[in-house]
């Protein structure tokens, strides 16, 4: 399965596949943005099995530079699925997780569709060109 774009109440997504490489740091970030930047999204949602486990780890400091770049070219992004063994873990972890999800810039949710909920379109909202 490949990345895909798609419209969500007029917001362009950019949906990464599950099987991608891992995330573990910046310049994976970075690799992403650009993928994002190329297909003109606003937002990326980024399945779990994408991170490392180091991510969901806050005192790595991981997390902070990976959304910090997100922030810096001014996408969005949603970590989406389950993420209760990480949580669970810590309350560090569970702490920012609700802050986050209080913001605009980075969510935490658990299936696709709790991202189109939020991003106020409830299920896929459409296509247009180039889009999936």
């Amino acid at each position: 399965m490949a990345d895909r774009l798609q419209r969500v109440n007029g917001t362009a997504v950019l949906i990464c596949a599950p099987d991608g490489a891992k995330l573990s740091g910046e310049r994976d970030a970075l690799d992403i943005i650009g993928e994002a930047g190329y297909q003109g999204a606003d937002w990326v949602a980024i399945p779990v099995s994408r991170f490392d486990d180091d991510f969901f780890r806050l005192r790595t400091r991981i997390a902070g530079e990976i959304i910090q770049k997100f922030a810096n070219y001014r996408l969005g992004v949603a970590v989406v699925g389950d993420i209760s063994r990480h949580t669970a873990a810590g309350s560090a972890l569970r702490d920012f997780v609700r802050e986050a999800n209080q913001g605009t810039q980075v969510w935490f949710v658990s299936t696709l569709e709790d991202l189109y909920d939020r991003l106020g379109g409830g299920r896929r909202a459409g296509s247009g060109p180039g889009v999936d």
